[in-house]
């Protein structure tokens, strides 16, 4: 009998393991790419000054959280009503990581730029090297300096962000945020779920303040130093790395907000848990990526 009940039950581990879920056909991608058009076409166009105003933005946004919510909501319910099964979980965590790699191959292409621009193309327009030619018929007395406003002073007269201000609070902001993120993954594995929603609002605060912070650091650019995206290739690789790390860490703080949310109606489990795993993966990637931006950006 015993031994009936046993090969019963590695059958249905069996079949569990061989079943996998196929979600519903969704819309949301499609509205998703929808929200992010509407949002880069408002800031393509205030780049260009032509000021379409607030509203596409601001519709593009709001646009943006309901679908991002209401999309992670479709799936908790899924993992709540038990569809997934292991193979699943392996699945979700492989896309994640190979997600978070592309994600790194998209910074390292704007790191890259940074580099070719630092070591590359403007010591060659000052004429080092064998290029001496090149500078004396193109750009004669452009010299090799960083920041650079480019040949010619294309770039107009700035002023740079001083590192040990807003970008030092910032890096210990998300350097702690990476500590209470994991102090709540502890938590959460030890069955200590008030423990874990603390820390996990206690990170989402570090997040919004950051980006509290990095918008004061644009605002200060644009109006007080005239460091903008027309600053020649210095203006454009900072606000293209910088701005493209906000708008990371911006979802991030959405995910947590979602994961938190899930944690205060009961989901998860200290054994199976990894749609908190994966958020917390991608807000240490993110962590990561500010830290080299504060070196190679703001301090080299």
């Amino acid at each position: 009998m015993a031994s009936h009940a046993a090969a019963s039950h590695a059958a249905g581990d069996h079949s569990s393991n061989r079943r996998y879920f196929v979600p519903e056909p969704s819309a949301w991608p499609f509205m998703l790419t929808i929200a992010l058009g509407t949002i880069l076409y408002s800031v393509s166009m205030f780049l260009e000054e032509r000021h379409p105003g607030p509203i596409p933005f601001v519709v593009g946004g709001l646009l943006f959280v309901y679908i991002v919510f209401s999309w992670f909501r479709g799936v908790a319910r899924e993992s709540e009503t038990g569809q997934y099964s292991a193979q699943v979980d392996r699945t979700y965590r492989l896309g994640m990581s190979w997600f978070i790699f592309s994600e790194v191959m998209f910074f390292g292409a704007f790191f890259g730029a940074l580099y070719y621009a630092r070591e590359l193309s403007v010591p060659w327009l000052s004429g080092e090297g064998s290029r001496v030619m090149t500078n004396e018929i193109l750009w004669p007395a452009f010299e090799n300096v960083w920041p650079t406003n480019g040949p010619g002073a294309i770039g107009g007269e700035f002023k740079t962000i001083s590192p040990w201000h807003l970008p030092l609070i910032n890096t210990l902001l998300l350097l702690t945020s990476s500590v209470t993120i994991t102090f709540a993954h502890h938590a959460l594995k030890e069955g200590h779920r008030k423990s874990t929603i603390l820390w996990m609002w206690a990170t989402i605060a570090l997040g919004a303040i950051f980006l509290y912070f990095q918008a004061s650091e644009y605002i200060e650019a644009y109006h007080e130093l005239n460091l903008t995206l027309n600053s020649g290739i210095y203006g454009s690789t900072f606000f293209m790395l910088t701005g493209f790390h906000g708008m990371h860490v911006t979802l991030g703080t959405i995910m947590m907000i979602s994961v938190t949310g899930r944690l205060m109606s009961g989901h998860f489990k200290p054994e199976s848990h990894f749609g908190f795993e994966g958020v917390a993966w991608y807000w240490h990637f993110v962590d990561v990526v500010w830290v080299g931006l504060f070196i190679f950006v703001y301090i080299l």
